[in-house]
């Protein structure tokens, strides 16, 4: 394998995990989690805020996959950067609650 494939990899993996958040904030919650357990409910997530993460991990893999060749990589990687930043703070919430700080 030649080292300049690594990238369009990368790209491809981020792109699979950024399709993925997109189909977690459009599809129906009873699809993969099972019935709540606990005492004290979860906080609830944000759709909108999933969804902003997905399409900013989408646009750092297109990133990726242009390279530097690509001559709209640069503006690429800000729009997905200021959507992931979006996304986790309409999230921050749900997300400390998860990770055990909240």
């Amino acid at each position: 394998m030649r080292i300049e494939a690594l990238p369009l990899i990368l790209g491809g993996l981020l792109g699979l995990i950024g399709l993925g958040l997109l189909f977690d904030a459009w599809a129906e919650d009873g699809i993969w989690k099972s019935i709540e357990r606990r005492k004290r409910p979860r906080l609830e997530r944000d759709r909108k805020g999933e969804a902003l993460l997905g399409l900013g991990v989408l646009a750092m893999a297109a990133a990726f996959i242009g390279r530097d060749t690509w001559k709209y990589s640069v503006v690429t990687v800000i729009a997905g950067s200021v959507l992931m930043l979006w996304g986790i703070k309409r999230n921050g919430a749900y997300l400390r609650s998860v990770m055990g700080r909240g």
